[in-house]
């Protein structure tokens, strides 16, 4: 007799549909799946009318399961929500340990948006940036944001960008940013040193959710007389909290992550 649960087994039988799904398959039937998977064909049977009664598995035309895609927009809805909700207990976290300001941004076009942010009064900064876009290839969270894109689609984002200066060390072209993403990628968050503007220093991590997307970037910003003296005490903090985020959206980090 099996060993296996029947909760099991109605795994293993949602996992085979996705399987041909990944495969470029449309699905399959009892008798696809029971053979995928070496079992039994009441058995597999049994398991999938269950998986579709449960709203994991659609059963189409010629008797065909297929995945029930509505499981992951709920997901993605719930992991937006996530994003909003655990993102503001983050940025406050993050700027109580760092005492700056702490913001939470966005990819939008070949610029970033700034949707969430905690400001302490010691930060000295003024005004709000939520809802503002800046310029993706100078601001804090450009690189965040990028960090799993490759090389040709960041020159394909900035192929009509002019590279404005709006500090002394702003990126001169594509090639220029993407030395500095790979030297962020190595050390394993972003450093903008006065690139979006004059004396403003900041650091990034990328925020990932449950299918392991870069959908935010999540920021310490300041002064950089304030902020570079203390890089390794802040860039810890930062890494601490991004990860602590990504474990509210359902990321699994890396089994090599200490």
């Amino acid at each position: 007799m099996s060993k296996t649960s029947s909760m099991g087994r109605g795994i293993m039988a949602v996992l085979a549909v996705g399987s041909r799904n990944a495969e470029g398959l449309p699905g399959g039937t009892v008798a696809d799946i029971a053979t995928d998977l070496g079992k039994d064909r009441s058995q597999v049977a049994r398991s999938l009318r269950t998986a579709q009664q449960e709203g994991f598995l659609v059963r189409k035309d010629h008797r065909t399961y297929t995945v029930d895609w509505s499981l992951l927009t709920d997901a993605q809805l719930l992991s937006e929500q996530r994003l909003q909700t655990d993102g503001a207990t983050a940025l406050a976290g993050l700027a109580r340990e760092t005492d700056e300001g702490c913001f939470l941004g966005i990819l939008s076009g070949d610029s970033t948006v700034t949707i969430g942010e905690h400001v302490p009064a010691s930060s000295n900064m003024i005004g709000s940036w939520l809802g503002r876009p800046y310029p993706a290839y100078c601001s804090d969270a450009g690189q965040a944001l990028l960090w799993e894109a490759s090389d040709d689609e960041v020159r394909t984002l900035f192929s009509g960008v002019a590279f404005v200066r709006h500090g002394p060390n702003t990126p001169l072209d594509a090639e220029d940013f993407l030395s500095r993403l790979r030297a962020a990628r190595a050390r394993g968050y972003s450093i903008v040193d006065e690139e979006a503007e004059p004396g403003l220093y900041s650091l990034a991590v990328p925020i990932r959710d449950f299918k392991g997307d870069v959908v935010a970037a999540l920021q310490v910003v300041g002064a950089k007389t304030r902020l570079q003296p203390r890089l390794e005490a802040c860039a810890t903090a930062l890494v601490s909290w991004g990860r602590w985020l990504e474990s509210m959206l359902g990321e699994v980090p890396p089994k090599n992550v200490p």
